[in-house]
């Protein structure tokens, strides 16, 4: 207990001493308008640089990202065929399946899916 201890203290030292040095060492300075400043051709810039983000583009990834993790769910199904009997486990999948599907079904009806400029 003493032997983990210890090196538990030396490993936080260590992590501490490498995040100090890298922090004072860093090439990074302190940022001033100049430097953060996006470049124009040497001309203030007309607007700002950052591009407004779609919330409509970022719900439909949302959707397709909740759909990867689904077939990444059901995929292990087929695996545990063998330990279970086969009414529960397409019982479990058929719900899931079917929860997934009436969530899609309640984003088509609130319009969310529809790509609107």
């Amino acid at each position: 207990m003493k032997l983990m201890l210890i090196s538990f203290l030396i490993a936080v030292a260590i992590s501490l001493l490498l995040i100090m040095l890298s922090s004072l060492f860093s090439k990074k300075t302190i940022l001033d308008r100049e430097k953060i400043s996006p470049f124009e051709c040497g001309f203030d810039p007309k607007n700002t640089s950052r591009i407004p983000f779609s919330i409509r583009f970022f719900l439909i990834a949302i959707v397709f990202l909740i759909f990867d993790i689904e077939i990444s769910i059901l995929l292990p199904l087929g695996l545990i065929s063998n330990s279970l009997p086969p009414i529960m486990w397409m019982f479990t999948g058929g719900l899931f399946l079917l929860m997934v599907t009436l969530g899609l079904y309640y984003e088509w009806k609130e319009n969310t899916l529809d790509w609107i400029t």
